[in-house]
């Protein structure tokens, strides 16, 4: 791999090459099917399966496999889904009163951002029965380890509702080729490693619907954040491109340096999707989160759970993971030391400190703001 990638690395014959390849599940055992070179879990079966051979094989699928996966059948309780999405479409109505642009980047259709922080201060109960799920938890730490952070923005695509052109996704995504082009080529690929793309669905979503286009195996074309929108090679993704139908309540999970785009709706119902873009703790989020507000809305419902025995530990742990910072740093380190190891106290820490005391709110609250205070610079 050059050092900077020039006009001789943008050979679409290359890209073609890498993407040709096929998806066989001699590679992933667990699998229940392959759909298009998309690979198809069942998730009943990987809810009885060994962790790390799940996580394992959804790492090699993000990284030199197809790079993208389903898996079906995510919630056993669908009204977690239904409640969810009613609870979408009552802030959709609230913002469109108030008027203003959204900056949707899909075009005309309705869009939350922020649906995650939205959904967690208004139903901190519907908050953790959503995003305490186990399969979201294994496919974020699969491919980000622990301390991710999870953001999601609700996507509601209406009936004839355009397609998206085809593209990469956060951070470099996000950037003009110019800019891109003055990243070197190991940083280029470095950024797919930072961020885990994934959708829920919210309801059905066959193939006249529109879901998600792909092209398996384009996130392994090393320059491709900056060719996706050259000619040549939208017109083969145009040719070759991919599309798997959902149900409500599937998810569907992706390298951000996939070739994708959103479908035409080509049927007479909305689509609906809460997408997730799922951050490393060494990367940056792409939205903003007030992790405290949130720890304050949902830390009685969590209480409550412990005190009844209706949380299961695992279930705990996705929770705090889902909204609480687990990362030490940026931090200052005169007031901030790492006692005890190499890294200071986290939000995670002492949140799952005050769950297993039993702390009144205001202890963690004082907590948390007593380590903020530590973490700003003099």
């Amino acid at each position: 791999m050059p050092a900077f990638f020039t006009e001789s690395d943008f050979s679409v014959d290359t890209f073609a090459e890498i993407c040709s390849q096929t998806t066989t599940l001699t590679d992933y055992p667990n699998a229940e099917a392959i759909a298009s070179n998309v690979l198809v879990y069942n998730g009943k079966h990987l809810a009885k399966a060994d962790a790390i051979t799940i996580k394992s094989e959804f790492a090699h699928c993000l990284n030199v496999g197809p790079g993208v996966f389903a898996i079906r059948g995510t919630y056993t309780d669908l009204s977690v889904i239904d409640r969810t999405t009613e609870l979408f479409f009552t802030i959709i109505a609230e913002e469109q009163t108030l008027g203003g642009g959204k900056g949707d980047h899909f075009g005309t259709n309705e869009r939350v951002w922020n649906s995650k922080q939205k959904t967690c201060v208004r139903d901190p109960e519907l908050f953790i029965d959503y995003y305490s799920n186990p399969l979201l938890a294994l496919a974020c730490q699969a491919w980000l380890g622990p301390h991710y952070q999870v953001t999601a923005q609700v996507n509601n695509v209406k009936p004839r509702g355009d397609a998206q052109s085809p593209h990469r996704d956060y951070h470099l995504g996000f950037q003009s080729p110019a800019m891109t082009a003055q990243f070197p080529a190991h940083a280029q690929v470095m950024s797919q490693y930072l961020t885990l793309q994934g959708a829920i669905a919210h309801g059905d979503m066959p193939l006249t619907s529109g879901p998600t286009l792909f092209l398996p195996f384009s996130q392994q074309f090393a320059p491709g954040y900056l060719t996706y929108q050259r000619p040549e090679f939208a017109a083969y993704f145009a040719q070759h491109k991919v599309q798997v139908p959902f149900e409500k309540g599937d998810m569907v999970f992706f390298n951000p340096a996939l070739f994708h785009g959103a479908g035409t709706n080509l049927g007479d119902t909305d689509r609906l999707a809460n997408l997730l873009q799922i951050s490393s703790a060494f990367g940056r989020t792409m939205e903003s989160l007030d992790t405290h507000g949130m720890i304050a809305a949902v830390y009685p419902a969590l209480q409550t759970r412990l005190a009844t025995g209706t949380l299961t530990n695992q279930l705990l742990e996705n929770t705090i993971a889902a909204v609480a910072d687990g990362y030490a740093f940026p931090t200052n380190l005169d007031s901030d030391p790492p006692l005890g190891g190499n890294a200071p106290e986290t939000d995670q820490q002492i949140m799952r400190q005050a769950l297993t005391n039993d702390w009144p709110y205001e202890r963690l609250q004082a907590a948390l703001q007593e380590r903020a205070q530590r973490r700003t610079a003099f």
